[in-house]
């Protein structure tokens, strides 16, 4: 399925910033303008929408279903797991433009990932992490040590 936000520019009445040009923009903590989708891909949340059914920032998901302007997810870890719930288009600005929060979520960074509980952790590190505390939140996600592999790519070129 393939979605597509509503961008637009408030006061420009010269029309400046044309909506193609909106769309090409890729803003830090919004989504893309064009989400393709699959049954059963994982995406995470980018905004905290309701934290009382789970629906915090970084809340892993998986999409189940799809509507016109709704997509069928379900919640995969923590307190709230296995919960359905249908997610419209919703305002990410003061405008009546509408996008879906979230990202396609294949893979996350070490700070993302804090916090999460993980079943299965496998981790890629193209270089040395930046400090202790940093492998230990990536090691710590997992339930047990049996569920995590690590990669280590620059291991390899000093032995």
């Amino acid at each position: 399925m393939v979605y597509h936000s509503f961008d637009h520019a408030e006061d420009d009445p010269h029309n400046y910033y044309p909506s193609e040009f909106l769309n090409s923009l890729t803003p830090n903590g919004l989504p893309l303008h064009v989400l393709k989708l699959k049954v059963n891909c994982p995406v995470i949340l980018l905004r905290k929408i309701d934290p009382a059914n789970g629906l915090c920032n970084r809340t892993s998901l998986m999409v189940r279903g799809f509507q016109r302007n709704a997509i069928d997810i379900e919640i995969m870890l923590g307190q709230h797991a296995g919960k359905r719930i249908f997610l419209p288009h919703i305002p990410l600005c003061s405008s009546d433009d509408a996008m879906f929060p979230f990202w396609l979520s294949f893979a996350m960074t070490i700070n993302k990932a804090q916090g999460q509980t993980i079943p299965n952790v496998d981790v890629y590190l193209p270089q040395p992490v930046f400090s202790h505390g940093q492998l230990y939140v990536v090691l710590s996600r997992a339930t047990t040590r049996r569920n995590i592999k690590i990669l280590a790519a620059w291991m390899k070129a000093q032995w």
